[in-house]
């Protein structure tokens, strides 16, 4: 039996819930999940806007909380994480997640309250990439992830700087601290090194990825929802982000972050290695592509391009914060009530999964 397992399915709102369910034990959940162990659920929170596509949805959330209790995982607990552009508090409760977590007596916790969490310096025992030299006074990491497991609840969508983002780039927000900025330049390789970490310090790793709406463009916020109906799951962070990447339209092994994390034996990356479960994927061609935007061009320039050799002073010092400022006016006040919101309109709440989100208390 191949380790590299990803379940996919099609699914509808009427079936979404237990399809979750019967997904994750395809990918084989009770395999790689140890039941006995605490298992933290890291959502996707990437704009504290209501924009399907970009983050969680709450019949993902839903789905898999009712899949892992009817399974046998007494233990569960929610912890979120904070960007410097985005307000967690105030994306739990526009996206509708908060309300499920309090229905099923979720506990959540917050990796940036000193009150949940203390953060420590870990040494890897795997040589890094780039993490050590990013910061050099030591990794920090929340102690609370060790010893437990992770399941991550990211979205089928693109990225100005990684192309596809899925189950890898997840973990950026729960294991960095508010400083991870510092490692955009470097940003595939952070991500291997980064499920390097977590292959050391969790007891099981699983994701379950939500295709229902999928989001093309310059993500992870200012994208086009598409509606394809699919989920994904499985305990192989490679294979899952690989399989998502090729129904996407991309070729996996030219994503750095996947080939570099095949390349390093942390998962499977090539897709004829991959077993795949339930839908047959070989014609499935999405054709997404991820464009970009006066955000995404001003990143370039300053995390890949010209400006690359000036990080330190732009990013390490109180100028930082005029590039957060411009990136919050830039994303809430121009594109949203531009563009967003009549997309969000249009391409989501237009939908047979639009009309199900509605069904979901607001608080």
């Amino acid at each position: 039996m191949r380790e590299s397992i990803v379940s996919v399915l099609r699914t509808t709102p009427e079936r979404v819930l237990p399809d979750v369910a019967e997904l994750m034990h395809a990918a084989g959940l009770t395999r790689f999940l140890p039941q006995d162990k605490t298992t933290i659920l890291k959502d996707n929170i990437s704009w504290h806007l209501p924009f399907l596509s970009a983050n969680t949805t709450p019949w993902q959330l839903e789905g898999v909380i009712q899949g892992l209790r009817a399974a046998g995982y007494a233990d569960l607990v929610a912890v979120h994480n904070r960007t410097v552009v985005t307000d967690p508090f105030q994306g739990l409760r526009r996206n509708r997640l908060g309300p499920v977590y309090r229905q099923y007596q979720v506990r959540e916790l917050c990796n940036f309250r000193p009150q949940d969490m203390a953060w420590t310096v870990y040494e890897p025992r795997t040589k890094m990439r780039v993490l050590d030299r990013i910061f050099p006074k030591g990794i920090r990491i929340p102690q609370y992830f060790c010893g437990k497991n992770v399941l991550h609840l990211p979205t089928v969508k693109t990225h100005i700087y990684t192309t596809t983002t899925g189950a890898m780039k997840n973990a950026f927000g729960g294991l960095l601290d508010t400083k991870r900025h510092y490692a955009h330049a470097w940003i595939h390789e952070t991500l291997v090194d980064l499920l390097a970490i977590q292959k050391e310090i969790h007891t099981g790793i699983f994701t379950v990825m939500d295709g229902t709406l999928c989001g093309s463009g310059p993500g992870p916020r200012t994208m086009i929802p598409v509606e394809k109906d699919y989920l994904l799951a499985g305990s192989d962070s490679v294979a899952i982000d690989a399989v998502a990447a090729r129904m996407m339209g991309f070729d996996p092994m030219s994503l750095p972050f996947i080939r570099l994390a095949h390349e390093a034996g942390l998962g499977t990356g090539r897709i004829e290695e991959i077993e795949i479960r339930g839908e047959d994927i070989s014609g499935v061609n999405f054709g997404f592509q991820v464009g970009d935007n006066a955000a995404s061009r001003a990143g370039d320039l300053l995390w890949f391009g010209p400006f690359k050799l000036l990080q330190k002073l732009l990013f390490h010092t109180p100028l930082v914060y005029s590039f957060i400022i411009a990136s919050y006016l830039y994303h809430d006040y121009v594109w949203w009530p531009l563009q967003g919101r009549r997309i969000q309109k249009e391409k989501a709440a237009s939908t047979k999964w639009g009309r199900l989100f509605e069904t979901y208390p607001a608080r």
